[in-house]
C-alpha cells in the first residue's frame, strides 16, 4: 500500500508539472507571437490612381495593416474602390482621413458631418471589399490664433462637434478614430470633470497620439497617460512616429536619421506598449516620406520647399 501511495503521489506531481509546463508554453507562445501592428497616413491621395501596387506592396513589406487615406474629391470613386480592394486582399484596412483646424468651431460642424456622409454614401454603393473600414478625423484648432485667447471656448465647441460626429460615424457602421496631440491630458474637458484626453478617448473607438520624438522611450512616455485612460475605457491607442521634416526641431522627427534608427526606436515602443491592452501599434507619419526614406530617395527640407515655391511665383 505504501508503494502504491508513493507512486500515486509521484503521478500527482507529474500531472501538476505537465499542466504548469503547458501553461508556461502557452504564455511564451503568446509573448513571442505578439503581433506588431503598424499604420501610416497617406495624404497625397492622387498617387493611388497610378501607384496602388507599389503602395500595397510597400505597406505589406513594412508590416502596415492600417492606412489612413485622405479622401479628396478630385480622386474618382473608382480609384478608391480599386485601391481598397487591393488593400483588403492584402489584409490591410483603409480608413478615410480628413479634417481641418477650424472644424473644431461650431459653425464648421456641418463640414465634418458632410465628410462622414460622403464616406457612408461611398460605402453603401461599393462592394464589401471596397469599403472604408472607418474614419479618422485630424482636427487641430490649436494651430489657429483663436486658441491662444479662447482655449476653453474652443474645447467646448470641439467637444460638441466630436460628439455629433462620432454618433453619425457609428450610426454609419464606421470605426471612428482621431489624431490628437499628446498634451490633451494636461487640459480639462468642458465642465472640468475629466481630462480632455479621457473625454476624447471615451467618444472614439481609437486615437492616434502625435507623440513625435526621435526616441522610443520618449514616444511612450508622452503617450502613457492616454494609454492608461484607454486601458480603463476599453479603447485603442496608436503611438505616432514622425518621419517628415518639421520646423519644430530635429528631436521630433527621424527625418535626418537613418531608417534603421527609426526601426530600432519603434521596436522600443512596441516593447513598452505591449503592457497595455489599449496599445494598437505604431503609426508612421507619413507614407510618402517613409517610402522615400526606405528607398534612398532624397527628401527636400521644408526650407528648401519654400525656396522652390518662391522661385515659381
Amino acid at each position: 500500500m505504501r508503494i502504491q501511495g508513493k507512486w500515486a503521489g509521484k503521478a500527482k506531481w507529474a500531472i501538476v508539472a505537465v499542466v504548469f509546463c503547458l501553461l508556461l508554453l502557452s504564455w511564451l507562445f503568446k509573448w513571442f507571437s505578439h503581433e506588431e501592428h503598424k499604420a501610416t497616413w497617406l495624404w497625397d491621395t492622387s498617387i493611388i490612381t497610378k501607384q496602388t501596387p507599389e503602395i500595397i506592396a510597400f505597406s505589406k513589406e513594412q508590416g502596415v495593416d492600417t492606412i489612413f487615406l485622405q479622401v479628396q474629391d478630385e480622386v474618382p470613386d473608382a480609384a478608391y474602390r480599386k485601391f481598397i480592394a487591393a488593400a483588403t486582399n492584402a489584409e490591410i484596412e483603409v480608413h478615410a482621413l480628413n479634417g481641418h483646424a477650424d472644424w473644431a468651431y461650431r459653425e464648421k460642424r456641418a463640414e465634418g458631418l458632410a465628410f462622414i456622409e460622403r464616406v457612408r454614401t461611398y460605402n453603401s454603393s461599393s462592394a464589401k471589399n471596397e469599403r472604408f473600414t472607418g474614419i479618422q478625423l485630424d482636427v487641430e484648432p490649436y494651430q489657429l490664433k483663436r486658441w491662444e485667447n479662447e482655449e476653453s471656448s474652443v474645447i467646448a465647441e470641439w467637444q460638441n462637434n466630436m460628439e455629433v460626429w462620432t454618433e453619425a460615424g457609428k450610426a454609419a457602421g464606421l470605426y471612428m478614430s482621431a489624431a490628437i496631440p499628446f498634451w490633451l491630458d494636461a487640459r480639462q474637458s468642458a465642465g472640468g470633470k475629466e481630462t480632455f484626453s479621457r473625454w476624447v478617448i471615451s467618444r472614439f473607438d481609437a486615437v492616434a497620439i502625435m507623440a513625435y520624438r526621435d526616441s522610443g522611450q520618449q514616444m511612450y512616455d508622452l503617450s502613457k497617460e492616454e494609454l492608461a485612460e484607454a486601458d480603463d475605457l476599453g479603447k485603442k491607442v496608436w503611438i505616432g512616429a514622425e518621419l517628415a521634416d518639421t520646423h519644430e526641431g530635429d528631436h521630433l522627427t527621424f527625418f535626418r536619421k537613418p531608417i534603421s534608427n527609426m526601426d530600432e526606436e519603434m521596436q522600443k515602443v512596441f516593447e513598452l506598449g505591449a503592457s497595455h491592452s489599449s496599445f494598437a501599434g505604431v503609426a508612421v507619419h507619413h507614407y510618402e516620406a517613409w517610402y522615400a526614406k526606405q528607398n534612398g530617395i532624397p527628401l527636400a527640407r521644408k526650407t528648401e520647399e519654400k525656396k522652390e515655391e518662391s522661385h515659381t511665383k
